[in-house]
């Protein structure tokens, strides 16, 4: 949900398309500790990222086209919906 709230895409993290965002870093695994201190891998988010995509091409993927449904509420809180990830630290 923070990269779809970022912008940040399967196709950005396959090219290293990742902004300047600390908080983007840390979830990537570039910085912190925040995957170690839940038994994960550092790069689990940047995998998960990069062959799943983010939740808006989930949805889109598996709702929005096949079935023509909005996001409506599914988005991202910086975007109208209710949708909010907690801070990575």
């Amino acid at each position: 949900m923070l990269a779809d709230a970022k912008g940040i895409t399967a196709a950005d993290v396959q090219a290293g398309r990742i902004p300047d965002d600390p908080e983007l870093h840390r979830m990537l695994g570039h910085a912190g500790t925040a995957a170690r201190n839940l038994g994960l891998p550092d790069d689990w988010a940047l995998q998960v990222l990069a062959q799943v995509g983010n939740y808006g091409e989930i949805f889109d993927r598996n709702l929005g086209i096949p079935y023509g449904m909005d996001r409506g509420q599914n988005k991202p809180w910086t975007q109208g919906g209710l949708l909010y990830s907690p801070p990575f630290r």
